[in-house]
């Protein structure tokens, strides 16, 4: 029954949504702040039993996921691009919210696009969220190779050679189709000098940077502290990839453990051909 639901679709461009209620009175400097959570649907999980014994929240809506999804909010609003792993897109269990469009409501956020990879119908919509202060120049929807319901979104920010490539990503847990996929963001970053790659890789950076097809392109991973499981950290899965011409100027995990992965978050400072006067934005927050 299930089936009809997984659909299949193209990959191609497409348009961020707009908040119209975000405002601020500052502007983006010479850093870029990205962040990378896997939110895990809002379920807030300490201990692994909490896997089975909250398992059902994963169907069901619960009350303590409207303010786990407070605290994430709180938490982005000092970022400018977020890539968001494990968000429902609007179901029963999340009480029908987009849980994308609610926390960039929540974060003050301009920009959105949520991106749908494994539609249930009522019941879930698995997807991924990108969150932006900036207006992506080119927004493209990919699913990736392999078993259905995983995807990355390609931005761009700024034209010509210099501009700046932003994939998101969650993937798979095994290591054929992690290489596969892989493969496929490999070709989509073909030609773009500055690139930044970030999210739930399900993978250490070691096989990342030397054994995967991203092994010729000189990536820097500048995080290695553990991510997973948030409440005792043993493996680092979670990470933002940088091209060696971007400056790295400072990098953390936070000790945020509201979901089972802890957030990862870098600031990079912009090439000069991509400083704010180059780039459409919005302002930030106040």
């Amino acid at each position: 029954m299930l089936r009809r639901w997984i659909t299949t679709r193209a990959p191609g461009s497409r348009a961020a949504q707009h908040n119209p209620q975000a405002s601020g009175d500052g502007g983006l400097g010479e850093c870029l702040r990205l962040l990378s959570f896997n939110i895990q649907v809002g379920i807030g999980t300490q201990r692994y039993r909490h896997y089975l014994t909250r398992s059902w929240q994963h169907l069901l809506p619960h009350r303590e996921r409207a303010a786990n999804l407070q605290r994430i909010g709180a938490l982005l609003a000092d970022f400018d691009v977020v890539a968001l792993q494990e968000v429902d897109g609007g179901s029963l269990r999340s009480d029908y919210v987009n849980q994308v469009e609610h926390l960039a409501q929540l974060g003050n956020f301009p920009y959105w696009y949520q991106q749908l990879n494994r539609n249930l119908g009522r019941l879930a919509q698995h997807s991924n969220g990108l969150l932006s202060r900036l207006r992506p120049s080119l927004l493209e929807d990919h699913p990736l190779p392999g078993p259905r319901g995983r995807g990355a979104i390609l931005l761009r920010f700024g034209e010509g050679p210099e501009a700046l490539a932003v994939v998101m990503m969650h993937l798979a847990l095994g290591t054929k189709v992690r290489t596969r996929q892989l493969a496929y963001i490999r070709e989509l970053i073909q030609g773009y000098r500055h690139c930044v790659l970030m999210g739930d890789m399900n993978t250490h950076a070691g096989e990342l940077l030397e054994d995967s097809p991203l092994r010729d392109l000189g990536l820097v991973a500048p995080q290695t502290r553990a991510t997973y499981p948030s409440w005792q950290p043993q493996r680092c899965i979670d990470h933002i990839l940088l091209s060696p011409q971007l400056t790295l100027e400072r990098m953390r995990v936070l000790d945020a453990p509201i979901s089972d992965h802890l957030p990862v978050a870098v600031d990079i400072r912009l090439p000069a051909v991509l400083r704010p006067q180059q780039l459409m934005e919005l302002p930030r927050p106040a």
